[in-house]
C-alpha cells in the first residue's frame, strides 16, 4: 500500500507541476514580454478560468501525504517552514494581482498588480525548483552538529542559506548552489512551459515573439539541464544506481529529453498545442526522473547518524492506507467529471473570455 499511495502523491505532484505550472510561466511572461495592453490581457485570458483549479492539485497533494505520509508531513513542514510561509505569500499575491487589477482603471494600480502577479510567479517557479534540490541533495536530519543528533531523528530545520552557500555544510540552508541551480531551470523550464500554453490557447500578436523565445530559452535549458547532471556526481556519488539495477526506468529520461530537444522544433509546428505537450513531457520526465533516482528515499538523510525517510518508514498503518483507497476512487471519479467539464467549457482560443474586466 504504501508503494501504491507513493505513486498517487508523486502522479498528483507532477499534475500540479504541469497544471500550475504554465500559470507560472504565464505570469513570468506577462512579466519580462507582454509590453501592450492587449497582450497582457490575452495572457490573463488564457490562464484565468484554470488557475484557481489548478491550485486545488497542490492542496491535495498536502491533504494525501497528511493522510498516507505522516511522518513526513511533520518532518518537511517544519524544517521547510520559512520556505512554505514564502510560498504561501507569493501564492496569495499572485492570486491578488490577477483579481484585483481589474478593480479599478488606473495605469499605478494596473502597475503594481502586474508586477505583484509577475514576480510572484517568478519567485513561485524558482522556490519549486529550489525544493527539488533539496529533496536530492538531502537535509540535516536530527540536526546534528559534531556528530550529535540535537533533535529527533526525523526533524530537521533549515535557514534560507548558509554562510558558505554550500550543498555539503554540516548546517545547510535552502538556498546553496546546487539548489539554485535547479531552481534557475525550473523558472526556465516553467517560462517555456507558459509560453506554450499562451500559443496554445491564444491568437495573440505575441505568439510569433514566443516562439522565438522558447527558442532560446530551450538552449539554455539545455545546458542548465546537462550542467546539473555533471554536478549531481558531487551531490550523490551514484546517482544512477537506480537505473542501472532497473532499466525500465530509463523510460523517463528518455520522455524527458524528447520533450526537451522537441522543443527546437517549436517555430515549425502547425498545431499550437504541440509545443505545449513536449514541454509537459519534458516536465513530467523530469520529475519522474529525479524522483526514480532516490527511490524509496523520499527525504535523503546528509549525515551518517540518522537514516533517510524513505516511504516504508514515513508510511501510516496499513489499515488507513487499505481504508483511504475507496475514499480515493470516489475522489478521482468527480475530479476527472470536473476537469472534462471545465476543460470542454473552455475549450479553443481563449482571447475573447474577457477574464479580471469588471
Amino acid at each position: 500500500m504504501e508503494l501504491f499511495w507513493y505513486i498517487v502523491l508523486m502522479t498528483m505532484l507532477a499534475i500540479y507541476v504541469i497544471l500550475d505550472g504554465y500559470d507560472f510561466g504565464a505570469g513570468i511572461i506577462h512579466l519580462f514580454f507582454a509590453k501592450k495592453e492587449k497582450d497582457k490581457k490575452a495572457i490573463t485570458n488564457a490562464i484565468g478560468p484554470f488557475w484557481d483549479a489548478n491550485e486545488v492539485w497542490l492542496i491535495a497533494s498536502g491533504g494525501v501525504l497528511f493522510f498516507a505520509f505522516p511522518t513526513l508531513y511533520a518532518s518537511s513542514f517544519s524544517g521547510f517552514y520559512l520556505p512554505l510561509i514564502i510560498i504561501l505569500w507569493l501564492l496569495i499575491f499572485r492570486a491578488i494581482g490577477l483579481e484585483l487589477r481589474g478593480q479599478i482603471h488606473n495605469k499605478i494600480w494596473e502597475a503594481i498588480w502586474d508586477k505583484a502577479f509577475g514576480i510572484a510567479s517568478l519567485l513561485l517557479a524558482l522556490f519549486f525548483g529550489v525544493a527539488l534540490g533539496n529533496v536530492v541533495r538531502g537535509v540535516n536530519l536530527g540536526n546534528v552538529v559534531d556528530g550529535v543528533s540535537t533533535h529527533e531523528a526525523h526533524y530537521f530545520f533549515l535557514p534560507l542559506w548558509n554562510p558558505s552557500f554550500s550543498p555539503h555544510a554540516e548546517e545547510l540552508g535552502i538556498i546553496d548552489w546546487f539548489t539554485l541551480l535547479l531552481g534557475i531551470i525550473g523558472v526556465i523550464a516553467l517560462t517555456i512551459h507558459g509560453a506554450n500554453w499562451i500559443i496554445f490557447k491564444t491568437n495573440s500578436d505575441i505568439n510569433e515573439k514566443l516562439k522565438k523565445v522558447i527558442f532560446n530559452l530551450n538552449i539554455v535549458l539545455v545546458v542548465l539541464v546537462i550542467l546539473s547532471l555533471l554536478v549531481w556526481h558531487i551531490i550523490e556519488p551514484h546517482p544512477f544506481h537506480n537505473f542501472i539495477d532497473m532499466p525500465w526506468l530509463w523510460i523517463f529520461p528518455i520522455i524527458t529529453f524528447t520533450g526537451l530537444f522537441g522543443l527546437f522544433k517549436v517555430k515549425s509546428f502547425k498545431k499550437h498545442g504541440l509545443g505545449f505537450l513536449f514541454s509537459t513531457l519534458f516536465l513530467f520526465g523530469g520529475l519522474t526522473s529525479t524522483v526514480a533516482s532516490i527511490f524509496p528515499k523520499v527525504l535523503p538523510s546528509t549525515n551518517s547518524i540518522n537514516p533517510d525517510l524513505t516511504l516504508y518508514n514515513v508510511a501510516a498503518d496499513e489499515y488507513g492506507l487499505s481504508v483511504g483507497v475507496y475514499w480515493f476512487a470516489i475522489a478521482v471519479v468527480l475530479v476527472a467529471i470536473y476537469m472534462v467539464i471545465q476543460y470542454k467549457v473552455f475549450k479553443g482560443k481563449m482571447d475573447n473570455v474577457g477574464y479580471g474586466e469588471h
